[in-house]
């Protein structure tokens, strides 16, 4: 069963170090690469891949509302999570994006053959360092929260993120083509929604949720 695959990380090395593993399996052939959310979800839409390895932490949009983006849109298109972290906040975030499969930046080669052929079955692949039942807990725990990532709309989220980046309430209202009210309003209500007031505050937050990482 031939295996078309779309790696999506902001590391140069990272990403020449999975072709390189990917292009030894056999029957599998990596057809596009992409370094922010926003261009993977375009390589999505142009190539139409079987799978797509992605990074948490990209910048302007992170690889979780890339994915609940890619799996709404092209609901045949299977993502594994690559990530540093194997918490179950980190895991049961990416489940409910829509991810199939996760899979830690430290694995064997052995294991991301096993977690791509779990995927292209129709399965859920997680590293054995994770525990299911955990995970489905905190999935099932965050969704009766408030005051988490789930609450806010995928605007929001990607508001969040780009305040965390360092952008400009100006800069924000360019890049998203948003008016610079619409932008406060939209960060009065997810400031409210967190129940944080001010901006360092969601600065930390999106730190702590893997939206973005420190030195990445």
């Amino acid at each position: 069963m031939s295996m078309r695959v779309i790696l999506a990380d902001d590391h140069i090395l990272i990403r020449a170090g999975l072709r390189a593993l990917l292009q030894s399996l056999p029957n599998v052939s990596v057809i596009g690469e992409a370094s922010t959310g926003h261009e993977v979800v375009e390589v999505v839409a142009h190539e139409q891949p079987d799978v797509v390895l992605m990074d948490i932490a990209m910048p302007g949009l992170n690889g979780l509302d890339a994915t609940a983006r890619i799996v709404k849109q092209w609901p045949g298109v299977r993502v594994i999570i690559l990530s540093m972290h194997a918490n179950e906040e980190y895991v049961g975030q990416a489940l409910d994006a829509g991810a199939t499969g996760y899979l830690l930046k430290g694995a064997e080669p052995a294991e991301l053959e096993l977690a791509l052929k779990a995927v292209m079955r129709g399965e859920t692949y997680l590293t054995p360092s994770v525990s299911k039942p955990l995970v489905d807990e905190y999935v099932a725990r965050r969704k009766d929260q408030a005051g988490s990532l789930h609450d806010l709309t995928p605007r929001q989220r990607e508001i969040l993120q780009l305040i965390a980046e360092g952008s400009s309430t100006k800069a924000i209202a360019h890049k998203l083509n948003l008016s610079v009210k619409t932008v406060e309003t939209h960060r009065s209500e997810l400031m409210r929604r967190l129940g944080i007031h001010d901006v360092a505050g969601l600065v930390r937050y999106a730190i702590k949720t893997g939206l973005v990482t420190l030195g990445s």
